[in-house]
């Protein structure tokens, strides 16, 4: 398995421009070790639309944008973002 950030090295072997399906074809069954669990890189990157990237930096994004809610924590939470006033907000949470 391997991290999503470590799939930068798979991503840095190949010639730009490339197009998606090209980097899914080579790569797609990478497992990408996620927060909750683990997903198929061809996976994250079949989420965007049929794309050609023009540099590895545009493939990462892609790959990072399309991976599922495995990748993040609770769903729902911020500690970040006030209540609106007037609004009921969730209940505090001690851990």
């Amino acid at each position: 398995m391997r991290m999503l950030s470590n799939a930068t090295d798979a991503f840095q072997s190949y010639d730009y421009p490339v197009s998606a399906e090209e980097i899914i074809e080579g790569d797609g069954d990478m497992e990408l070790e996620l927060p909750n669990g683990t997903e198929r890189l061809g996976d994250a990157l079949s989420r965007s639309a049929p794309e050609t990237f023009e540099s590895a930096e545009d493939a990462e994004f892609a790959a990072f944008a399309g991976v599922s809610s495995k990748a993040i924590g609770r769903k729902g939470y911020s500690d970040r973002d006030p209540v609106c006033m007037g609004e009921d907000g969730p209940d505090q949470v001690s851990f």
